[in-house]
């Protein structure tokens, strides 16, 4: 292996993966490993990543806490967009990425390394989102992806190397080798072992831990408001939080009440199809209310050409293409867009349910003397004919 590669600074969970790789890069490069672990409201796997990485010999250990920056600064941008990859996808994973590699780098220049790493397969989407990432922070950057270099391509050579390495192996809820999982405050992925095969169904009392099933939800609904300011949610009930914060609440919320778990099978970045299970509650709130502040603030013209841009930013964050010219110049629109869109919007949660009761808001463009059934003023009904007779026009001359 390269010789001239002296420290590297790995992308580092604590999980199977990234402790196996953090052994191999010392094994193999004889190099200087140095860990860096993101929360990003992941849970409390944050303390035991650090007491690994001291066991295996680590010196510098980069923990920090970047939920605020996670939710405020790539979060909430992206669901101005109402972003959803193959209309089913929050793209939970997918946006996390970018974030963790601008910090990687960042470290990777403050300690004086000559690499970076992390732990995404040669099969997935998260090889890309991270190098790319990596390149548009530092262009001459080296990269050291396992994965692509290794003999350990498998779960049981992996598990294998870490007995062999006394590697502290993590166990599911069953004290077996767990699905492969990656969380964060906005959600829980859950792929492989059973859930490899399409038909077999999920056991969502093993798989999900951020939520409850809707059948397991309380048998009564929880009525909730939210306030929006320039598209973005400022507060729950009333009560001024955090973007974190809020996140954090709606997930509680969520959760109760079985919101947010979808099984999808999706079309990876590389070319595969795969198939996963994911837990958004408080995203999934989030989305449904957005929408309904939008419905009253934005005009046909810009909700429809929103609606029109968003697959194609969708595609763009799930294919790691962040910090790409071509997602700023869409996200400067849908920000433009988002401007106006102030307001609050009144919900109930039941069972698995996120159902819209109400919305206003000062910028609202809903005129009720208009659209009213009862008599008015200010709408002459006729001028109607004329309005469909030239949209018909075209179809008139067509007919022989």
């Amino acid at each position: 292996m390269s010789s001239d590669i002296k420290k590297v600074v790995l992308a580092y969970s604590g999980g199977l993966d990234t402790s196996v790789i953090l052994r191999w890069l010392q094994e193999t490069y004889g190099c200087e490993v140095v860990t860096f672990t993101a929360d990003l409201g992941q849970g409390d796997e944050i303390e035991p990543a650090r007491a690994k990485a001291e066991m295996m010999g680590i010196k510098d250990i980069f923990i920090e806490d970047l939920r605020e920056e996670f939710v405020r600064d790539y979060v909430f941008p992206m669901f101005r967009a109402n972003a959803l990859y193959e209309g089913t996808y929050l793209l939970g994973t997918s946006i996390a990425r970018p974030l963790i590699a601008k910090r990687q780098i960042e470290i990777a220049r403050e300690v004086g390394a000559d690499a970076v790493s992390h732990g995404a397969t040669g099969k997935g989407n998260d090889q890309v989102r991270f190098e790319l990432g990596y390149y548009a922070c530092n262009p001459s950057i080296k990269i050291i992806a396992p994965w692509r270099e290794w003999d350990l391509n498998s779960r049981t050579k992996l598990i294998k190397y870490a007995q062999q390495h006394q590697i502290p192996i993590p166990t599911d809820k069953r004290g077996e080798s767990p699905f492969s999982q990656d969380a964060n405050l906005l959600h829980i992925s859950s792929e492989g072992k059973i859930l490899e095969d399409p038909w077999d169904e999920p056991d969502y009392d093993l798989i999900l831990s951020r939520m409850v099933t809707p059948m397991a939800a309380p048998d009564k609904t929880t009525e909730i408001t939210m306030d929006f300011e320039k598209g973005d949610p400022v507060a729950i009930n009333g009560e001024k939080m955090s973007p974190a914060t809020l996140l954090a609440k709606l997930n509680g919320l969520g959760g109760a009440n079985g919101i947010g778990a979808i099984d999808i099978v999706e079309n990876r970045f590389v070319g595969m199809k795969s198939r996963g299970v994911y837990e958004t509650p408080g995203g999934t709130i989030l989305f449904q209310a957005r929408r309904a502040v939008e419905s009253l603030t934005l005009d046909s013209g810009a909700t429809h050409t929103k609606d029109e841009l968003m697959p194609r930013y969708a595609e763009l964050v799930y294919n790691g293409f962040w910090f790409s010219p071509e997602r700023e110049m869409l996200q400067a629109a849908i920000d433009k867009a988002s401007e106006r869109v102030t307001g609050t919007v009144r919900m109930k949660l039941y069972k698995g349910n996120v159902i819209i009761t109400g919305r206003k808001s000062p910028f609202s463009l809903y005129n009720q003397e208009i659209v009213t059934f009862e008599e008015d003023t200010v709408y002459n009904q006729r001028d109607a004919e004329g309005f469909i007779k030239l949209n018909a026009l075209r179809f008139r001359l067509r007919q022989p």
